[in-house]
């Protein structure tokens, strides 16, 4: 950010804000987050998986959904690394997944549904 000259200088120190501003692959990578939470159906099976590791046909049950639905969700919020897979013999069980990124979409969503979180667990 540097060497760029302001058409108007309005007094508001600018510099020394865009200093401070990430980079713009930053900002790519934050908006691809952020549409995950642009789907309510993806939203309901992230606060979901926020708060609990279940398996595909349970999440299914729980948010009124197919399980081809479901997994097509769970694939692209995996692929976001917001949730976790393992295996338990036959069944695959899905949860938030324990980075940054995950503990702040978790905080975002707890926040904006006034809640706190139920299972109380630091994710």
């Amino acid at each position: 950010m540097n060497n760029i000259t302001m058409p108007h200088d309005h007094g508001q120190n600018i510099d020394k804000v865009l200093e401070k501003m990430p980079e713009s692959s930053m900002f790519l990578e934050a908006a691809i987050t952020f549409q995950q939470l642009c789907d309510g159906s993806r939203l309901r099976i992230l606060w979901l998986l926020c708060h609990s590791e279940e398996c595909v046909s349970n999440i299914a049950a729980a948010v009124n959904m197919s399980g081809a639905a479901v997994s097509h969700h769970l694939k692209t919020l995996k692929l976001n690394n917001l949730i976790t897979s393992r295996r338990d013999g036959k069944e695959v069980y899905y949860t938030l997944a324990d980075n940054k990124k995950a503990h702040l979409v978790h905080q975002m969503i707890d926040d904006y549904f006034q809640l706190n979180c139920p299972t109380n667990h630091n994710h």
